[in-house]
């Protein structure tokens, strides 16, 4: 039944066949549905989309349509973390070989430069990055990690930023959720004005620029004192590509983060609880969120406070028991309370 139903309905639990969909729909309406309703659609059982009653095995209960969501995102997070890693490994096995061979023939004039270019110093990569800048003619990508932006920070760049913007180049910018507090971000957009597009995501990769989807720029160490240009083709497109999937995961800066459904806390809180499930210590969640250490200790004052949490190992129960172990909602649901909470309408 199971390899008759692969065959018969080869899709994920994101686009259900039609009859899949009407089954899952009717099982959501009515909180559950005979087995026999499933018979002709085994792909709902085997996605886990439906399950048996444990009150009566004659009947499937759906699995909530929050948990399936959740579930699905954290499926394209890990693909991106994967891809993120991806690069690393590539990059670092490429400097190795790149290493083992101190004779390689030197390009002839008038031939490309070298895919992989070692920018030692910061003079080296400001020049480099204004080269690219000038050559530039049609697109910008790039992610900023770390939280709120300073103003120094913002005005290293700005004279290739407004450059770019005389000649009409499009520029898409990925930050973290902090940024949006930073009045220095709001001020370099509002100058910058249509040209410029912002979203956000809870946590990114490091830094990336990508000039043209020809040449991109990523740190080659801590400190940032060194970067890497690549030129490779096949290295540029999947930049280009790990971009793209966190673009499309991320919320425009001109639209309010969504609500987590959960009264009292905040979607910051709800990033923090899901990395405290995956056991991060306190430093790599706030390094991961662009926070301080204190202030991500703060917010987790506050969910120990709202779940009734009196001890990490507790918080750690609690957080599991409100859902919050995944990763954060995209879109606004119904109002859920935590543990040990009552719901204002109940009084």
């Amino acid at each position: 039944m199971a390899g008759h139903g692969t065959e018969e309905h080869p899709h994920g639990a994101d686009r259900l066949c039609e009859a899949g969909d009407r089954v899952y729909s009717r099982a959501v309406r009515r909180g559950r549905v005979p087995r026999r309703d499933a018979e002709p659609v085994p792909c709902l059982l085997e996605l886990a989309l439906l399950h048996p009653d444990p009150d009566d095995m004659d009947f499937l209960v759906p699995t909530a349509p929050q948990e399936v969501m959740t579930r699905l995102l954290r499926g394209m997070y890990d693909e991106v973390s994967a891809s993120h890693r991806r690069v690393g490994s590539v990059v670092a096995a490429f400097e190795r070989y790149a290493g083992l061979g101190r004779r390689v023939r030197e390009p002839s004039a008038g031939v490309e430069g070298t895919a992989i270019r070692v920018l030692d110093g910061l003079s080296r990569i400001q020049a480099a990055m204004d080269e690219a800048t000038q050559a530039c003619t049609t697109e910008v990508l790039t992610v900023q990690p770390g939280g709120i932006r300073r103003e120094h920070e913002l005005s290293e760049g700005l004279h290739r930023a407004l450059a770019l913007r005389g000649r009409g180049v499009r520029m898409r910018d990925l930050y973290t959720h902090v940024a949006r507090h930073g009045q220095g971000l709001l001020n370099y957009l509002e100058l910058m004005g249509d040209t410029v597009e912002a979203r956000t995501l809870d946590e990114v990769i490091d830094r990336l620029i990508l000039f043209d989807r020809t040449v991109a720029f990523v740190p080659a160490n801590a400190d940032r004192t060194m970067a890497l240009e690549l030129r490779h083709p096949g290295l540029v497109e999947y930049l280009v590509t790990v971009f793209e999937r966190l673009w499309r995961l991320a919320i425009p800066l001109t639209a309010p983060l969504p609500d987590t459904g959960i009264e009292g806390i905040s979607h910051r809180e709800q990033s923090i609880a899901a990395l405290l499930a995956e056991g991060h210590q306190d430093a790599v969640i706030a390094e991961r969120l662009g926070i301080s250490v204190r202030t991500c200790r703060a917010h987790i004052a506050r969910l120990s406070e709202t779940l009734g949490a009196a001890s990490r190992t507790q918080l750690g129960v609690r957080i599991a028991q409100a859902g919050l172990d995944g990763p954060p909602r995209t879109s606004g649901g119904a109002s859920l309370t935590a543990p040990g909470q009552e719901s204002p309408t109940a009084r």
